[in-house]
Order: structure tokens, then sequence, then C-alpha cells
């Protein structure tokens, strides 16, 4: 059996946790940030952080970026596109449209 490259990670509220890379998200730090509702809520953590990462909070921010400009944004794959569809269609918006 190969040997595991993860390495024993403790984040700053003291939670260990292991990861292969370099990234320092803590899971459970992350699960407790969720939001309970609303559109990110929807979301896997790293596409809720590519989008609060570029400061998009509400449908109406998200609807003034493409789809195209949305895929390019680290941490965000197309399995959020439907989701995201569906939560603007939702509230009558839609992505731009180049």
């Amino acid at each position: 059996m190969a040997a595991s490259n993860k390495a024993l990670k403790t984040c700053d509220k003291g939670h260990q946790f292991y990861k292969s890379s370099d990234c320092l998200s803590c899971p459970t730090c992350e699960q407790e940030r969720k939001p309970g509702n609303g559109f990110l809520s929807l979301l896997a953590a790293p596409a809720r952080q590519a989008l609060e990462h570029k400061g998009i909070a509400s449908l109406q921010q998200l609807s003034t970026y493409s789809e195209k400009e949305i895929l390019q944004f680290h941490g965000m794959g197309p399995k959020s596109l439907p989701v995201l569809r569906v939560a603007l269609m939702e509230h009558g918006l839609s992505f731009k449209t180049n």
C-alpha cells in the first residue's frame, strides 16, 4: 500500500486535520462558517470560498458575471453552475451573456 502524502495540520482554533496540499483550510472551521441559508449555502466549500474571495455575496452580484468568468475562479467547478443557474432563475436573474 502506498504511503499517504497527507500531513497533520492544526488550525488557529486547535482543530487537527490531514491535508495533502499546502491549503490550511480547516474542514471543521469551514463547516462552522457555512451559511445556513441563501445561495452560498448550496455550494461546496471551494466554490463558496471562490465567490467570497471575489466579493460575491448576493445573486445580484453573481448575475453581473458570465458562466465563463465564474468558471475561471480558483475553486469553482462545473458542478456548481447548475446550482447557481437555478438560484438565479428562482429570483428572476441569470448569468451575464457575452
